[in-house]
């Protein structure tokens, strides 16, 4: 799939140095450094195969998709695009994308030397475009329109962007690809329909099954007991199954803490279920110690299958022993008894 004789064609008229920087229309551009690590896809085989077919042309006239990643934060939508660049062979370029991301951030930075001089920094998006790299714009929906509409001609027929800090265009090597991530939360931008419509397909990356769960701690975690890495996929399965956000990172982290605390040497050591228990509250919360009510509670919030508001709502949590229409002879009664 990939073809090495296409790989200068956006350097024809580039000056390109061995110092790792390269010359356009008289202007020097300092390149990035691409990402250095290894990573490794597990489960869900058909989204990495419909990522990889995104990039793929099949005619000197066909061009490569921009896909988006959807998902919720921490399912690997960034390992995912780390293990697609491995299989192609081509390097890597992370852009982090955040609120206050400018269209200079995104192409090209004047930084004031010590002689005085003013160097010009690519970043990681144009070193990928001029050196046939692969971009991932990670956490795409928390940049604002006006950097968006920078990137406009690059991700349609024109494929090249403009930086009007240093008075040039930039075109992309025909190996040039990309891809953008995006969270589902609600802390990011609304993203303008020109744009969108530029970034197709939309793959969405899903909860895994219990046996990927697993291969992915394992993976991670090589040095977990199974009893632990077992309570921690249960956990998971049980916070999937009741469409809670809680992720295989969320796994991740909870059982590195608990790992480490017990192999604190203290004078009162703690049981594997108390760490556990204990990294379970201190990493997610107290509220993910009791998955249903949390369901409930977010289903609520949604609008599901609760009744209308009374007074005493705004004044009393639902499960307040004082609340005005819980049963005092059954404080104990079940929570969803209360919404009927």
């Amino acid at each position: 799939m990939r073809d090495d004789s296409k790989s200068a064609d956006a350097t024809n008229h580039l000056g390109d140095d061995s110092d790792g920087s390269i010359e356009i229309d008289g202007v020097r551009l300092k390149l990035s450094q691409p990402f250095v690590g290894s990573g490794q896809w597990i489960g869900q085989s058909e989204i990495l195969m419909q990522l990889l077919a995104c990039w793929i042309t099949v005619d000197e006239k066909d061009l490569p998709l921009t896909p988006r990643l959807v998902g919720s934060p921490g399912m690997g939508k960034t390992q995912l695009a780390i293990a697609a660049a491995q299989e192609q062979g081509l390097p890597l370029y992370i852009y982090q994308c955040t609120a206050d991301t400018r269209p200079e951030d995104l192409l090209v930075t004047p930084v004031l030397g010590e002689s005085g001089r003013i160097a010009y920094h690519a970043s990681p998006l144009v070193s990928a475009m001029l050196c046939g790299g692969i971009c991932l714009l990670d956490e795409g929906n928390r940049m604002n329109e006006k950097s968006w509409a920078s990137l406009a001609p690059l991700f349609d027929g024109r494929r090249m962007v403009e930086s009007i800090v240093a008075g040039i265009q930039i075109p992309a090597s025909t190996e040039f690809r990309a891809a953008v991530t995006m969270n589902e939360d609600e802390s990011t931008f609304e993203i303008p329909d020109y744009i969108l419509s530029r970034l197709q397909p939309t793959l969405k990356v899903g909860f895994p099954s219990k046996q990927d769960e697993m291969a992915i701690l394992q993976y991670h975690l090589p040095f977990a007991e199974a009893e632990m890495l077992a309570m921690t996929v249960e956990f998971l399965q049980t916070s999937h199954q009741l469409n809670l956000d809680f992720s295989p990172r969320d796994g991740i982290n909870l059982l590195r803490f608990a790992i480490k605390r017990l192999q604190q040497n203290t004078s009162h050591p703690l049981s594997r279920d108390v760490a556990w228990q204990e990294a379970l509250e201190r990493c997610l919360g107290e509220e993910a110690t009791d998955l249903q009510k949390l369901a409930n509670r977010k289903k609520r919030s949604l609008g599901g299958e609760a009744v209308p508001l009374g007074l005493a709502d705004l004044f009393f949590d639902a499960d307040d022993p004082l609340h005005p229409d819980r049963d005092p002879l059954n404080p104990d009664e079940d929570e969803d008894e209360d919404d009927f």
